[in-house]
């Protein structure tokens, strides 16, 4: 179905497609952010899919952190996917639309891997205060079966509660112009655009947050405020040196991921900086899942054992 850009008027159901505003104001500089997202994202791509193909050639990484960053890895190979491959088409056409179901689809993807990750990143803090805090009984308490029900109750209650939150705002009529003024089918723009009264929508979304998100984030923060006391309880430097690098990167890793998103969705906004809140929300797509790969090799000294063994390989048999 073609796409005219007129704007409709303000009681006119859309019912076709939309127009995802985005970085048009950029004029030609488009190309060169084409250009820097291409490079982000494949970097994301083979960064990600290298720690993957890493822990599953490595023996020596078949431990619970691992599976864990094995999932965590897919999930931001997905969650980058579901929006940076449209933004960059946008960026190098005239006519930037998106149908109603693609927005949903893409909807229904980042929002699932987004809440997703909040839990697995829940249980990866939880993997690590075992580890530092019950080392004796960290492989009878981590064992396989315990780790699998994390990681499926993460994606559970990623999937089941997306699911909820996008069909109900999809259900809704929309109305007026059919203008998104982002890059990507983000829930509040779409509540903006519904020609209905959206206030219960909206006490979902701020209890889903509150829940499933803010609720994450505390058991991380009790998690490691345990950590921390264990830690400072040991008698030498070089112990405790050795347990905080246990955890040193998936520390960081959940300070980038949730720096970004309270930068991006609690700061206020303004109606006269929407591009400035776009390139904040293009951080949050593009920082954490290009960065994850990086903190987990470069400060973890099995990964980067691991991967010199296997540049070393590879060299030995084209040798």
């Amino acid at each position: 179905m073609t796409c005219s850009v007129r704007i409709p008027d303000r009681n006119e159901t859309i019912s076709d497609v939309f127009i995802l505003v985005g970085f048009s104001y950029l004029n030609k500089l488009q190309i060169l952010l084409f250009l820097v997202l291409l490079v982000i994202y494949l970097a994301t791509l083979l960064g990600n899919l290298l720690v993957i193909l890493l822990i599953k050639i490595t023996p020596s990484l078949h431990t619970p952190m691992y599976f864990f960053l094995v999932n965590l890895s897919f999930l931001e190979i997905c969650f980058t996917t579901s929006m940076v491959p449209q933004l960059l088409i946008h960026l190098l056409v005239e006519e930037k639309t998106i149908s109603i179901a693609g927005c949903a689809a893409q909807m229904y993807v980042f929002t699932i891997m987004g809440l997703t990750e909040c839990c697995l990143l829940a249980a990866m803090a939880y993997d690590r205060y075992v580890a530092i805090c019950h080392p004796l009984h960290y492989t009878t308490i981590m064992r396989g079966l315990v780790c699998a029900q994390l990681v499926c109750a993460s994606w559970f209650i990623g999937i089941s509660v997306e699911v909820a939150q996008t069909t109900w705002i999809f259900s809704l009529p929309f109305c007026g112009s059919n203008r998104i003024h982002h890059f990507f089918c983000d829930i509040p723009p779409m509540l903006k655009m519904a020609c209905a009264d959206t206030s219960k929508n909206e006490i979902m979304v701020f209890t889903v947050s509150v829940v499933f998100i803010l609720g994450p984030f505390l058991l991380i923060l009790l998690s490691y405020i345990c950590i921390f006391s264990t830690i400072l309880k040991l008698p030498s430097a070089e112990g405790r040196q050795k347990a905080f690098s246990t955890c040193s990167s998936h520390l960081t890793v959940v300070t980038v991921f949730y720096g970004t998103a309270l930068i991006t969705y609690l700061l206020p906004k303004s109606s006269s900086s929407l591009e400035s809140d776009q390139m904040i929300s293009l951080m949050n797509t593009i920082v954490s899942p290009v960065l994850n790969p990086i903190i987990y090799t470069l400060r973890n000294k099995e990964v980067k054992g691991a991967f010199r063994r296997a540049v070393e390989k590879s060299i030995f048999a084209h040798s």
